[in-house]
């Protein structure tokens, strides 16, 4: 029996993820990259309340409904809701892929993300920085410079112990490739050898994201699907 492949690109958070069978993952690498330089900016942009509507999507609606809400703007994101729960949801453009990923400026990327009260101190700054880079207009090697620049100089905050995330919505559009979602959460750790958590080993639900890998940024990220989305409706499984 073929096991299956996990293809990740990963966005915001998470990523842009694709199920790719191994003729199929052949195909992938020879596949020209389709988005070779950053889109205009309007092609990222979405009407506010469609946003604050996709980000809340990420999780159940008993967390994403006290959640903060982030939306994105001209020169970075922008608080759209004032929460209380210490969640802080958003929706994640290409850029949070890996930067050696074909995917790195999709203008189509959608990823709905809602960080727990860890990942929101800690994970959601390098988002913001991310993005904040690539509304002024910096290449990714600049990005990345600026990164390294950042951690060096204690701009960014350490990983804290217990940060998660959920990205639960089908809404989301994390690959151009069928299906579109994934419902799964995201463990955020230290670098550390994936064995510690028998990803991608046959049979194992767990599943390592090359999305930060320390270029640049110190974090390693494991994904779990769920099989069911943030309204409580199946999803597809691995």
């Amino acid at each position: 029996m073929k096991v299956k492949k996990l293809a990740v690109v990963a966005s915001l958070s998470f990523g842009l993820i694709s199920l790719l069978g191994p003729a199929r993952l052949i195909q992938a690498q020879v596949d020209k990259a389709p988005y070779p330089t950053m889109a205009p900016l309007e092609q990222y942009l979405m009407d506010r309340d469609a946003e604050i509507a996709l980000a809340r999507s990420a999780a159940p609606e008993s967390i994403s409904r006290d959640a903060t809400v982030l939306v994105l703007g001209r020169h970075g994101y922008e608080t759209a809701v004032e929460g209380k729960n210490g969640f802080v949801c958003a929706v994640d453009r290409s850029w949070m892929s890996g930067f050696d990923e074909k995917g790195f400026w999709n203008p189509k990327i959608r990823g709905a993300i809602c960080y727990n009260p860890p990942a929101a101190r800690s994970i959601e700054p390098i988002a913001s920085m991310r993005t904040r880079l690539v509304s002024d207009g910096l290449s990714k090697e600049q990005i990345i410079a600026r990164i390294k620049a950042a951690y060096a100089k204690n701009e960014l905050p350490s990983l804290e112990p217990g940060s998660m995330a959920y990205m639960l919505s089908k809404q989301a559009w994390l690959s151009d490739r069928e299906p579109h979602s994934l419902a799964h959460l995201m463990f955020y750790t230290p670098l550390m050898d994936s064995a510690n958590w028998g990803a991608d080993k046959p049979d194992s639900p767990v599943f390592q994201l090359p999305q930060f890998r320390g270029a640049p940024e110190p974090i390693d990220v494991f994904i779990v699907p769920t099989g069911k989305w943030s309204d409580g409706t199946p999803a597809p499984v691995l």
